[in-house]
């Protein structure tokens, strides 16, 4: 069964804006959970050719998960791909859009996501001789919650800096719109903004051309 991502993005700014986003969940939903933490390295591509692709990773997928990504290759128009590492688990993901946003940083896209029996660097080797090319490489830390019915996600991301995002993930399309809606309340009710397409597609594209200069640092660039 295809699941689809409702996604809304917040810039937060410092790790002291993040704990007092942290703070404020806590206090408003008594259900409020801390789901763990962790690194992520996260690798994203450009180009290729998704049957190429499949030829070359299908065996190192689980049957259940074949079965969804041939289904994917066969109907996605705007994907995007990518693999990640997080802590010791090497993983390939695919987005496609199932709105007008982006498949890169949209606000509603179907997702794949697979664990793989490969390393990272043997990952991404397959999809380089699937004719990808590297677009950037990413670097953050991750928290996870739970609140209100969300997957609330605080990263701290190279080059970004704070992030949070808000998430709600269905099996029907069709729900987006209201979803997006419900997510885009629960942030008001935060005093969480939301971080709008224009600036992130500018912030993306900043980070896209220099990445090189970020990847795995501290460092915090700033486009207004």
């Amino acid at each position: 069964m295809a699941n689809f991502e409702i996604e809304i993005k917040s810039l937060i700014g410092t790790r002291a804006d993040a704990d007092a986003l942290v703070t404020k969940m806590r206090a408003l939903d008594p259900a409020f959970t801390e789901e763990g933490s962790h690194k992520q390295l996260n690798h994203y591509f450009m180009g290729g050719d998704l049957t190429n692709l499949r030829a070359k990773l299908i065996s190192h997928l689980s049957t259940d998960k074949q079965a969804e990504f041939e289904k994917l290759a066969q109907q996605a128009k705007d994907f995007s791909v990518r693999t990640r590492l997080a802590d010791t688990k090497t993983i390939f993901v695919i987005k496609a859009t199932v709105d007008d946003t982006s498949s890169s940083n949209g606000t509603a896209r179907q997702e794949f996501e697979s664990e793989v029996n490969l390393n990272l660097e043997q990952l991404d080797q397959l999809l380089l001789d699937s004719g990808f090319q590297y677009q950037a490489k990413w670097s953050r830390e991750r928290e996870e919650y739970k609140y209100k019915g969300l997957n609330v996600m605080v990263d701290k991301n190279a080059g970004y800096g704070y992030l949070a995002e808000f998430e709600s993930v269905v099996d029907d399309a069709s729900q987006a719109d209201a979803v997006k809606s419900n997510i885009r309340q629960i942030m008001g009710e935060l005093g969480a903004p939301e971080l709008n397409q224009d600036r992130l597609a500018q912030m993306f594209d900043y980070y896209n051309k220099n990445w090189q200069d970020y990847y795995g640092t501290e460092k915090v660039f700033d486009i207004e």
